[in-house]
């Protein structure tokens, strides 16, 4: 080990329901979320509005967990990222990772408590979200700042929808489905983003443009000759969202006569609910019942070794270790 300072690494991640039992409390959290539910006046209503909402959905969206399992594991496959992230950084610092779910457990409070046990001289906060938005990033970050006084230097990492690491991961992935399927060249590719209001985009969001950049990357390091779209899902409310959505896509494409695609979760680092229920079991219902029988969707990176080297190297950069290290090159 190249340095005996002890840096605590924070991952930051929206949480998920682990059982049918915590779907309403997770929704509860959810939209109490001032970046979530965000309108004048709306700090007077707020929980009152989250009350009423999560139990309203909170059948619906538990039958989605039902099928899936019966709960997210979106914490059981970040734990397996914090793991192998504090694995590729042993060689080169003393660091220590730290998971904590802005929705549910482990929370904020709690990763704190974890690290305030032990004695630390820098931290980095790395929220995984590749792309920046004030409903995730910022949100995670404004909740960290409300619970923790800094005592050591603070490095933040708010995105990472270029690194070279995570365009590769995603590329590889891609590959490894087109491998399998006969005549790859035929499939269209369906670029699927978590989706945004309009009124965080309007306020100067960077997210849209950061998923869009991330598309182009991809397809340049892919050089697939497929064609491409990008569409963005999980709408909720009645607010105007990023279009177009991924089920108006998937119905505009049949009835355009697309008969093969493959779903590509570009914004998503684990598999949550949303792509296991709303695009391998909703879309896929969606596409079949409009005559496209070849439907397929990338694995999400979980703990993709090109993943986790690229959250390294942006750990290792961020406290001031520029990388020469043959076993991070890119």
């Amino acid at each position: 080990m190249s340095d005996s300072k002890k840096v605590g690494v924070v991952l930051f991640q929206l949480g998920g329901p682990e059982t049918l039992e915590a779907v309403e409390p997770f929704l509860y959290n959810l939209f109490c979320d001032p970046d979530i539910i965000n309108f004048p006046g709306s700090f007077l209503a707020r929980k009152l509005l989250a009350k009423l909402i999560s139990s309203t959905r909170s059948k619906t969206v538990g039958k989605h967990y039902a099928e899936i399992g019966g709960g997210s594991p979106i914490r059981r496959l970040t734990e397996q990222q914090a793991f192998a992230l504090e694995t590729a950084l042993k060689p080169h610092i003393n660091a220590r990772t730290i998971v904590a779910m802005r929705y549910w457990n482990p929370d904020t409070k709690a990763a704190i408590k974890v690290l305030e046990s032990e004695a630390h001289d820098e931290l980095v906060l790395l929220p995984l979200y590749p792309h920046y938005s004030f409903a995730t990033t910022g949100s995670s970050l404004k909740e960290w700042n409300r619970h923790y006084k800094p005592k050591v230097p603070v490095h933040t990492i708010d995105h990472f929808y270029d690194h070279p690491d995570y365009i590769a991961a995603i590329v590889e992935r891609v590959d490894s489905v087109l491998e399998r399927i006969p005549d790859p060249s035929s499939v269209l590719l369906v670029f699927s983003a978590h989706g945004l209001p309009m009124a965080l985009v309007e306020k100067g969001d960077p997210y849209p443009k950061q998923i869009e950049a991330t598309v182009q990357l991809v397809r340049e390091l892919g050089a697939w000759s497929n064609p491409h779209l990008l569409c963005f899902q999980s709408k909720v409310g009645p607010q105007k969202w990023l279009q177009p959505s991924l089920t108006g896509t998937v119905e505009s494409l049949a009835r355009d006569g697309v008969r093969r695609m493959l779903v590509i979760p570009i914004s998503f680092l684990t598999e949550h609910i949303e792509t296991l229920h709303e695009i391998n079991i909703e879309a896929r219902e969606q596409a079949e019942s409009f005559g496209i029988h070849d439907f397929y969707m990338m694995p999400a990176l979980n703990n993709s070794p090109l993943l986790i080297r690229g959250l390294a190297d942006l750990v290792l950069r961020a406290v001031g270790k520029r990388l020469g290290v043959a076993s991070f090159a890119t």
